[in-house]
């Protein structure tokens, strides 16, 4: 049989309700207790790395996961992290990005009803995650309601239902079946090509920008005097950016001739932006902004703090973003669709 580690971070898969609500209880031992039925896949290791509501994640945990994953690879064929749903995806983009190009499964999982619950999701979404962990396909992945999202593709869209998870503008890795692991049939091969190595090194001054219409450009100013280094703004439909009434145009400018780094994204989850389209892209596009393409915002976040990590050289940190790791999908906005 295999062997794979379970590691337990926490949120509402190993909750019970408290006096203040839904709150972490329950050890990585009493979840695999509650589902005998993973006896029968493989042998498991179990391991409490830390017992918190993902909303409290912050990107020092991260790190801790990956440092974990990264020293445990070696002596397991996979690995199955239970996490709380609400900051999954982020936390899924970001390993990514940090444990490199893997050559087993990483597995990130959750529920949308505590383990303790009589309907719950969270044995189906175990039990499909350690199979996808005993599969031969590697990579970083978010296993929920039978899917597998490849991880820096997942994105929550649901904050009750069951099929909480999507793979954004890019195909499942494959589903989860009456118990067998069934592939999309070449989808590995429009994954990213470049390699990288583990590295966990990250700069958590990044700062997440919606526009409405109104946004007052001073607060730019505000950023910037935060000590942020790096900015991903969601414009508006393929990434358009306000140049006239309250334009925000000059003021992008002048923090990335002071050394910001700034991606411009689209508010839209599927299919993309294009700052080429129109000329309230085009004109933030010529002042160098990184374009967002169609990447989730989620991975866009934790890419950029994952570059600044590596260098707060603005030309270095496009470089990165632009790059396409085999771990990961960033293709231009006229080949998402697969």
């Amino acid at each position: 049989m295999k062997k794979v580690l379970f590691i337990n971070t926490g949120g509402t898969i190993s909750s019970s309700y408290q006096e203040n609500g839904l709150t972490p209880t329950q050890s990585a031992e009493n979840i695999l207790a509650e589902i005998p039925e993973l006896q029968e896949i493989c042998e498991i290791d179990a391991c409490n790395l830390m017992s918190i509501d993902s909303t409290n994640t912050q990107p020092e945990d991260w790190a801790s996961i990956a440092r974990m994953v990264h020293r445990s690879l070696d002596q397991y064929d996979g690995i199955v992290i239970a996490h709380g749903t609400d900051t999954m995806a982020y936390t899924a983009s970001a390993l990514s990005f940090m444990l490199g190009t893997v050559d087993k499964p990483v597995v990130v999982t959750g529920s949308q009803v505590s383990i303790l619950a009589e309907h719950s999701d969270s044995k189906k979404n175990v039990i499909d995650s350690f199979l996808t962990a005993c599969g031969e396909v590697a990579g970083v992945f978010v296993v929920f309601n039978g899917k597998i999202i490849n991880g820096s593709r997942s994105s929550k869209i649901r904050t009750r239902s069951y099929n909480a998870f999507e793979s954004i503008n890019y195909p499942y890795i494959g589903l989860v079946e009456n118990g067998k692991v069934v592939y999309t049939e070449g989808v590995f091969a429009n994954r990213g090509a470049v390699l990288h190595p583990y590295n966990d090194r990250y700069a958590s001054e990044v700062f997440l920008l919606r526009l409405i219409p109104g946004t007052n450009p001073a607060i730019f100013d505000a950023i910037q005097s935060l000590g942020y280094k790096g900015i991903v703004i969601e414009g508006f439909g393929m990434g358009g950016v306000p140049f006239k009434e309250r334009s925000l145009i000059s003021k992008i400018e002048e923090l990335m001739k002071d050394g910001m780094s700034i991606v411009v994204t689209t508010q839209c989850p599927y299919e993309g932006g294009d700052l080429t389209i129109y000329e309230v892209g085009q004109k933030v596009l010529e002042k160098g902004v990184i374009p967002g393409y169609d990447m989730t915002t989620e991975a866009l976040v934790t890419k950029m703090m994952w570059a600044l990590g590596q260098t707060t050289d603005p030309a270095g940190v496009a470089k990165i973003m632009a790059t396409n790791y085999a771990d990961e999908v960033s293709l231009p906005a006229d080949t998402a669709s697969l």
